[in-house]
């Protein structure tokens, strides 16, 4: 075989296996015509030009616009510093730090923290981030089932463990669209387990303030919980957050890869991020019963309430899934289409959005209706 068609062969039938299996995957981009319910930017903040406008000018005070460096050689800027202070004072935690985005905010979490003799007790259903996580661990880890208070019970009084618990769980699941248990805040409390609560989908979603499963709960941080944000969904921006107490943060700093060894986050992103931070507290309560009454849409159409503001509906197999998403596009919907392996069974994954009309919703659920059992 000459070079050029073993370069050309090197993974064809890997690809080939993907197609056949109904998994292919290709970049797409949002179509401008249909109304977007796929994406994950609940309160429409991606479309609001004020902020971008006010993080343009906060950036462009400064005599530079990139952070240039790590954080740790000169790369920690104001605007950094700036939001994680507002982020600690309103979320209630001691310290926090910025990251390049969620992937490496759970890669660095998971790996840094769980040392030798720790145990790790991870939700099955945690973000594919953390599962990668897992190879790098150097202590045990421990799978329980999803969102399921009476298996982590008897997981963790069963594990005899001669270092740290350590539980990893997500606020709003990804893909189920279920709220965290609170007993699984009581369960982790009893073991005296430092506990990482993945907020991506449920900050700006959920809690009086929609500031997330602790401010559901109406739970007061101590120094075993960790909370970690994305800022790529409801803050219309890119880019993660850790929030923990001081000893924790610490330690994230000196031992964290992906925190040490990347580049500082982006200065606008961050600013970005800021601004929509700032937008969601001074208008909590008006958003509240814009997501409330999307809410209430989804129970008449379908009887179900959603715990936030993912809408999982399930597909009787890939290729239904496929002919449903591509038809409700041409009626001018954008949903999401989820397949195996990133969930057990093929759905579509329709997001609710702040910026949408719930009579669009109402026609959306009909329509699925229609083509499921018409």
């Amino acid at each position: 075989m000459s070079v050029r068609l073993f370069k050309e062969a090197l993974y064809a039938r890997e690809l080939e296996a993907v197609r056949a299996s109904g998994r292919f995957r290709e970049p797409t981009t949002l179509s401008e015509e249909a109304i977007d319910m796929a994406s994950n930017d609940y309160l429409g903040l991606a479309h609001k030009k004020r902020l971008l406008k006010s993080a343009c000018k906060k950036v462009a005070s400064y005599p530079y616009h990139a952070p240039k460096s790590s954080m740790f050689v000169g790369g920690y800027h104001p605007i950094h510093k700036e939001f994680v202070d507002d982020l600690c004072r309103i979320n209630r935690f001691e310290a926090g730090v910025v990251a390049g985005s969620g992937f490496l905010a759970n890669l660095g979490l998971i790996e840094a923290l769980v040392r030798k003799k720790d145990v790790l007790f991870i939700d099955e259903s945690y973000h594919a981030s953390g599962i990668m996580a897992l190879g790098l661990v150097k202590g045990e880890v421990v799978t329980f089932n999803h969102n399921d208070p009476d298996d982590l019970l008897e997981k963790l009084a069963k594990k005899e463990v001669k270092g740290r618990r350590v539980v990893a769980v997500e606020g709003i699941y990804s893909m189920e669209g279920d709220i965290l248990k609170r007993e699984i805040f009581d369960i982790a409390e009893w073991f005296g387990a430092l506990m990482i609560v993945d907020e991506a989908h449920s900050s700006g979603t959920v809690g009086k303030s929609l500031l997330g499963v602790f401010d559901h709960y109406d739970i007061k941080p101590t120094h075993l919980h960790i909370k970690m944000g994305t800022l790529g969904k409801a803050y219309g921006s890119y880019g993660a957050y850790i929030l923990g107490s001081k000893e924790v943060i610490s330690f994230l700093h000196n031992r964290a890869k992906p925190l040490i060894y990347a580049t500082a986050p982006s200065l606008f992103d961050i600013a970005l991020a800021h601004e929509s931070f700032k937008y969601i507290n001074s208008k909590s309560g008006k958003l509240s019963k814009k997501i409330d009454k999307l809410k209430e849409r989804v129970r008449k159409s379908l009887g179900l309430t959603p715990d936030g503001m993912i809408v999982p509906i399930g597909m009787p197999d890939i290729e239904s899934g496929r002919r449903i998403k591509e038809a409700l596009l041409k009626d001018g919907y954008e949903v999401g289409f989820i397949r195996p392996p990133t969930v057990k069974r093929p759905m579509l994954r329709v997001i609710l959005r702040t910026c949408v009309k719930r009579g669009e919703y109402r026609k959306l659920f009909e329509r699925v209706k229609e083509l499921l059992h018409g």
